[in-house]
């Protein structure tokens, strides 16, 4: 059976600067705010790992950094590999997130099941991103 290739995008308005949306989201140092993190090992300028708090592996090479307006990156695990894009837009003191991930799959897993789990880890992230920029002065 071939690899299955599955799309996902999410779009979120959050009520924040620009500036410090792009710091939380790009930072590979502060990410306390990430429920699924334990913890992120930096390997260089355009490579590190992400560490679940169930201990799994996830490589990312950073493939584009527009400051601001773009952030894109490989990721790959034993599982999937794939490319994501992060877009950034201030309007009038708000910021517009549009992540698009776009993951193949490395072992059969139905496709359906995939895009659930896929759009459920979206949806946690934006929630948790809003959450911290909310009680965070900081950043």
């Amino acid at each position: 059976m071939g690899k299955k290739t599955i799309t996902s995008n999410i779009k979120a308005t959050l009520h924040c600067n620009l500036q410090k949306v792009w710091n939380a989201v790009t930072s590979l140092t502060e990410y306390s705010w990430r429920s699924d993190l334990s913890r992120i090992e930096v390997l260089s300028d355009t490579q590190f790992v992400e560490i679940t708090k169930d201990g799994y592996r996830t490589l990312f090479t950073i493939t584009v950094k527009e400051n601001c307006h773009r952030w894109e990156f490989d990721m790959e695990n034993d599982k999937i590999k794939g490319h994501w894009v992060g877009l950034f837009l201030e309007n009038e003191g708000k910021t517009t997130i549009d992540f698009t991930e776009c993951l193949e799959t490395k072992k059969f897993f139905p496709k359906l099941f995939i895009r659930i789990y896929l759009k459920i880890h979206q949806i946690k992230y934006v929630k948790d991103l809003k959450r911290f920029l909310e009680s965070s002065s900081v950043i």
